[in-house]
This record gives structure tokens, sequence and C-alpha cells, in this order.
């Protein structure tokens, strides 16, 4: 099983839709090359970000299939996650026939699995997939939370599970795992906010919202991280605090994608049940980009 370098920014591709709906496919794949040209390390489609539960199963290959024609090489990271084994399975295998590097395997949603139930979960698709998981804890989504101990048990008894997205919004909890996984366990920060600090307690870099809008600047924090440049990085994470806390005064990506339609990129057009930003998100978002772009 070929294990691919995840570290740095990797940016949560947003789903860019036309006023009616549909996918504009042309627009996503100009966002692709973007985040390319912005030097982003590695790239999510499919994810939380790219409202995935609303595409239906032809949007999601295409939309795999033309980020790997844009991607320039990166490592594509692939969300795939569902609450049940078959679902996840019956995904990956709709997926299989594209060049995911690996898989982004959310925690079982709605189900609201016991820790042994996730360790079983994540033993179970691990053995039937052919490239790597990360698994992905978001307990604001999910309604459940990966305890640090469930996720090093997870890192040191299943070889296929090769990382951790945590956006659990508790540094302590990433700091934990990335102290006591095998060195090898990629734990990525799953919030903007908190990239840096997780980044000093040992996380390899990020899965990003804000590199959606400037994937220049996200990947440029995270280079400075890695190669210990702490007062680069500081600046960069100091600047870039308001765009983090505007990406979520609605739920992603709203917000994301109200600052994409701002700079001509995209619509800011959402499948329901989301629904395009409210002015006062489109005003914020306004007067962050000012100060960034």
């Amino acid at each position: 099983m070929k294990i691919p370098e995840l570290k740095g920014c990797g940016t949560a591709l947003v789903t860019p839709f036309f006023e009616d709906g549909e996918v504009d496919y042309e627009a996503f794949g100009a966002l692709v090359e973007r985040q390319v040209k912005g030097g982003v390390d590695f790239l999510v489609p499919l994810g939380t970000t790219a409202e995935t539960p609303t595409l239906d199963p032809m949007e999601r290959v295409a939309l795999l299939d033309i980020t790997h024609d844009c991607a320039a090489g990166r490592p594509l990271l692939v969300g795939c996650g569902s609450n049940s084994v078959r679902g996840t399975l019956a995904q990956m295998q709709i997926l299989e026939g594209s060049a995911a590097d690996a898989w982004l395997v959310v925690v079982p949603f709605y189900n609201k699995p016991t820790q042994e139930g996730m360790y079983q979960y994540y033993k179970t698709i691990a053995a039937e997939s052919s490239k790597p998981v990360v698994m992905y804890n978001v307990p604001g989504r999910t309604g459940v939370n990966m305890l640090p101990e469930t996720a090093v048990r997870i890192a040191r008894e299943i070889p296929g599970v090769m990382g951790i997205k945590e956006a659990s919004g508790k540094l302590e909890q990433a700091a934990r795992i990335a102290a006591e996984a095998p060195s090898d366990f990629v734990v990525l920060s799953g919030d903007d906010d908190l990239t840096l600090d997780m980044m000093k307690a040992g996380a390899r870099g990020v899965i990003s919202v804000a590199s959606n809008i400037v994937p220049d600047k996200v990947s440029a924090l995270c280079a400075a991280a890695l190669e210990g440049r702490m007062d680069e990085a500081e600046a960069l994470n100091e600047a870039l605090k308001p765009l983090y806390k505007a990406c979520f005064v609605e739920s992603n990506p709203i917000p994301a994608k109200a600052a994409l339609a701002e700079l001509g990129l995209c619509t800011a057009a959402m499948r329901l049940p989301l629904t395009p930003a409210a002015d006062s998100t489109k005003e914020l978002m306004r007067e962050v980009l000012a100060g960034l772009v």
C-alpha cells in the first residue's frame, strides 16, 4: 500500500454551483488550478466543505476526475465516509477507479457509536480498503467525539489507518495523539484557527477551509511552521485570524462561497438544505478580504 505524503496545507475544496443548482465544473477546475498556483501541498475533494451529501455519484466521480487532472501531481485525500460500513465501502467502490491517494473517512454520524464501535468500524474499513485511511473526528457534525486514547489505539493497531484530521476544537486532544501515536502517524488540524498551535504540538499541517480563499497565505503559514520559522508563521496566523472567524459565522461552506463570489471565482449558490450567505456575512467577508487580498 502506497502511503502519500500529507503535510502542510491541504484545501477542503468547495463545489461551485450555477444559480440553478447544477455543478459548475469549469469553475471547479479553475479553483483547483488556483490552489496549485497558490502552493497548496495536497487537495481534499468531496469533504464537508464540498457539500458532498448533496452530490450524486456521477457528480462525485466527475469532480474527482477534474481534481486529478488539475492537481499537477498533488496528493488527493478524498472524502468517502458515511455512517455505515456498507455505505462507506460502496462509496470507495464508486470512486476506486479514480486517482485517490487516500480516503478521508469521517467518524460515523447520527449513530453515536461507542469508542469500541469506532475502533471496530475503522478496523473493518481499513481491512477492505486498498488505499490508506485518514480518520476525521468532527464532533460538532457527528455528535460524538473520538477520544485520544481511541485514536492512539487505532494508530498503533490498524496499519491501514495513516492519520487523523482532528477537528474536535480541543488542542490538548490533538497534542496527546501526536505525542502518543507512532511517529509515522499523521495528525492534521481540522480547525483553521488552531492550525499553528496544533503544529507546534506535533501536527503536520491542516485541512483548511480558509485556503479556498487565500491558498498562498495558508500554505506559507504551514511551510513556515514546518521549517521552524515561527516568527513568520505567527505573523501570518495573526493576519488570518479575522478570516478564520468569518469562515464560520454561518455553516461551512456558506461564508467561504460568499468570499469566493466576492472574488469573482464562482457563485455563492448552495444546495439545500444550505442557503446562500446572509447580507451581513457578505459584508463581513468584503471587509475581511479588503485586508487580505
